[in-house]
């Protein structure tokens, strides 16, 4: 009898450390939601790079931003959210469901949005076939993700301190994918016309604890598994935030570099593929363009 291999998802992200965080969250998202909508902005320009009209729409952890936009253009909308503190939040219908395990039918909405909120997510590639699924045929997803290199000069600041603190270092960063991870990842679920743009929302920080509280209030601490759980020393983020660079105001920049993913829900109706021998443009051009642009395919026309 042959033997099956059954893979197992690994486990990066301390889930319930990840809801704890969002639950402390409610009372301060205030102060980040400029940076929340930023984000909100740019993915919600895409809907008007199309004449597809939407009528029902799931927000994914959107915390009371990407909602109120989608109303604002006439959609029906459920929101959604891993904390239960930040559900009650919501003026509309909203669900408390982990975005590991949708709990929708098949093609229950037409368009999916998620806004920074599937970077703790355990299972993505399994995520996302599940978004693939609740959409109806050309339906759209869109999401907007952190990636590299976001927060590297925090990450690399911390482990020089602490290694001269203490002779090691812990992880105390998320680990965040690639442009052409999020590209590949699209076409993996299973997406049709798959792309992933790379965006940049400049911030910078007069004093470098504003940046920790930022994170604190956005509910965005650290929740790795790995992660050393005993209280770090007195001494280390005071010296790892002062080994951090600063612009010529003084200000510690610290960019968040994000992706905005797109991808259509399959449908009879949408442009086909080409065939062996047809292409015009090398796999390698198609996979990262000068503009910063990272397909999932190779053929890969505008979406109507």
């Amino acid at each position: 009898m042959a033997h099956i291999t059954v893979m197992e998802t690994p486990i990066i992200f301390d889930r319930h450390a990840v809801r704890l965080h969002r639950d402390r969250a409610r009372n301060s998202l205030q102060r980040v939601q400029p940076i929340i909508q930023a984000a909100a902005d740019r993915l919600l320009d895409r809907l008007d790079d199309t004449t597809h009209r939407f009528s029902h729409a799931l927000d994914i952890g959107g915390r009371g931003v990407s909602a109120p936009m989608l109303r604002a253009r006439g959609i029906e909308v459920v929101a959604t959210d891993l904390s239960p503190a930040l559900c009650a939040r919501e003026p509309g219908p909203c669900v408390c469901m982990d975005e590991e395990w949708l709990p929708f039918g098949a093609g229950t909405f037409d368009l999916v949005i998620a806004n920074l909120s599937l970077h703790w997510v355990n299972d993505l590639p399994g995520t996302l076939v599940q978004i693939r699924n609740i959409l109806r045929p050309d339906g759209l997803f869109l999401a907007c993700m952190p990636i590299l290199p976001t927060l590297a000069e925090l990450r690399q600041a911390l482990i020089v301190a602490e290694h001269d603190l203490l002779g090691g270092a812990s992880v105390r960063i998320s680990p965040f994918p690639g442009l052409r991870d999020c590209a590949a990842l699209l076409q993996r679920a299973g997406f049709a016309l798959p792309v992933a743009d790379s965006d940049v929302i400049e911030l910078a920080y007069r004093s470098p604890m504003m940046l920790l509280r930022d994170l604190r209030d956005a509910g965005e601490t650290n929740a790795l598994v790995e992660r050393h759980r005993a209280s770090p020393p007195v001494a280390l983020f005071p010296a790892a935030l002062a080994g951090l660079p600063r612009d010529e105001q003084g200000n510690v920049a610290m960019p968040l570099h994000v992706a905005i993913m797109t991808g259509w829900a399959p449908a009879v109706t949408q442009p086909r593929a080409l065939k062996p021998g047809q292409f015009t443009t090398s796999l390698e051009d198609a996979l990262g363009d000068e503009d910063g642009t990272a397909h999932g395919g190779v053929d890969t026309p505008t979406a109507g």
